[in-house]
């Protein structure tokens, strides 16, 4: 079918006018973005005659995607990855009209689908509900398509081992490029704190954005990719330098966050390996809890308010880590200043939150003025910097105590896969899937990156892998033992 379609001389005569009206229109303008219709054309005719080829791609250009709104002030996505998965999602629509009951039965009966399935149907609601009705539809929107595309079809691509290591080397090897890229360029300048920003230009938001990729992929790398190619002694080299690669690129980050991540994954991973997984999370959240009640109590918190005029950005990383022990480390007291205020503004609307994008908008009367640093004027229109304030603001209880226990559900359900399996590669994976979520809680807890293209992806696309292992490895145990049947 592929063959006749690229023999039809109807279709190479539309490919060849789309690709020179293309060329005369870059000519014309200079502009970059004249030349990706042709592309855009054939990839759609790929998705047509092998969707699953397709979708290996739009892995591969995850890491690569840059942002759109910083060549064109006008609009915001990233490219190419954003549009392929409007995309998909059109493709999974029209599958499932012609198939309404595509998705299996299995998928549906995972715990981890069903908690997912209650945060979006929450989120519906708080779309409703919201001040902000315009940004919380394209909120919703988005979040449809990202579910779609990295939750959901997940289920007909990644089936035998050869899927699961075809997918890290697919997403490894662009992410490597990038972080060389944005090496590069660091070293251009200096390898300064100050100029980190400059060097992740395009590629990621932000040097946060591009610390969580690296940290949440790191556990795989050392946990999942070097049985991909075990029996040979080269690829063991090349793992070992790959690491060797990833370790001081997350140091010259600059992101606190990130090492944290990293460490807190060996945490659950050696939890995981021992059976204590099920203790981390309610240890954590009950430390929280605690920490909460005691600065609330007579308003404690208040002392802890910084000094305005000491508060600022620091020029090396050195003083960055002293300063935020010390309270005078500008980031660290503007997230106090957006959580004081998103606890604040719960108040008000601890059901349905005032809706998803909408925590700029009304966040400012509830802050703290003692809190103020150089930045809350908040030119880049940040949130709370917090994943579960950021669900507590903006949609309500429900769906910060849904998202906090989706975690534990996470860790829970990878311990019993892992000992599940007796295949290695498939423990592995498990472990390193379990590994990179823990690292992608642990940014989130100091951000809302969930909502970012490239952090997104990893970890709906964690969540879906976990429920593909949990299935293979039920399927596994159920089969009879070969040396039962041999003998």
């Amino acid at each position: 079918m592929q063959q006749q379609l690229l023999q039809n001389r109807w279709f190479q005569g539309i490919s060849l006018a789309l690709l020179f009206v293309s060329i005369a229109l870059f000519s014309y303008t200079g502009n970059i973005l004249f030349i990706t219709p042709p592309f855009a054309f054939l990839y759609i005719i790929l998705m047509g005659t092998n969707w699953k080829t397709a979708y290996w791609i739009l892995l591969f250009f995850i890491p690569l995607s840059v942002q759109l709104s910083f060549m064109n002030d006008t609009l915001s996505t990233s490219l190419p990855d954003e549009p392929i998965t409007w995309l998909f999602l059109l493709l999974f629509i029209i599958m499932w009209v012609r198939q309404p009951d595509m998705i299996p039965k299995w998928w549906w009966r995972n715990p981890l689908v069903f908690i997912v399935v209650l945060q979006f149907l929450w989120l519906i609601v708080a779309v409703i509900f919201s001040k902000e009705q315009f940004l919380s539809i394209k909120f919703l929107i988005s979040k449809t398509w990202y579910l779609t595309t990295f939750l959901v079809l997940p289920i007909w691509v990644f089936k035998e081992k050869r899927d699961y290591k075809k997918g890290f080397l697919i997403f490894l090897i662009p992410l490597l490029l990038t972080m060389v890229v944005i090496l590069y360029r660091h070293w251009q300048l200096g390898f300064r704190f100050r100029e980190i920003q400059k060097a992740v230009h395009y590629i990621y938001y932000n040097h946060v954005d591009y610390s969580t990729v690296m940290s949440m992929f790191f556990p795989l790398v050392c946990v999942a990719l070097p049985l991909i190619n075990k029996r040979k002694w080269w690829w063991k080299i090349v793992i070992i330098l790959i690491i060797l690669f990833f370790i001081p690129a997350i140091i010259l980050s600059y992101a606190r966050a990130a090492v944290i991540a990293v460490v807190f994954a060996i945490i659950v991973g050696l939890a995981i390996r021992f059976k204590l997984v099920n203790f981390i999370m309610p240890l954590f959240y009950g430390m929280i809890v605690l920490l909460l009640v005691y600065m609330t109590n007579n308003n404690k918190y208040i002392d802890f308010r910084p000094t305005y005029g000491r508060t600022y950005m620091h020029k090396n990383f050195t003083d960055h880590l002293i300063s935020t022990f010390r309270g005078e480390d500008m980031s660290s007291m503007e997230r106090l200043y957006r959580w004081i205020a998103a606890i604040r503004m719960s108040k008000d609307r601890p059901i349905t939150g005032y809706g998803p994008h909408a925590f700029y908008y009304y966040y400012k009367p509830y802050a703290v003025s003692s809190f103020r640093t150089y930045v809350s004027r908040n030119d880049e229109q940040s949130t709370t910097h917090n994943y579960f304030l950021y669900m507590l603001v903006e949609q309500g209880w429900p769906a910060m105590i849904l998202y906090a226990i989706l975690i534990v559900m996470i860790f829970a359900h990878a311990q019993k896969i892992y000992f599940r399996f007796k295949d290695k590669f498939y423990r592995n994976c498990t472990l390193g899937i379990a590994m990179m979520l823990a690292a992608g809680f642990i940014n989130n807890f100091f951000s809302e990156l969930i909502e970012t293209h490239k952090v997104g992806a990893l970890f709906y696309l964690g969540i879906a892998l976990l429920i593909l292992l949990d299935k293979k490895s039920r399927d596994m145990k159920a089969e009879p033992d070969a040396s039962l049947i041999q003998s």
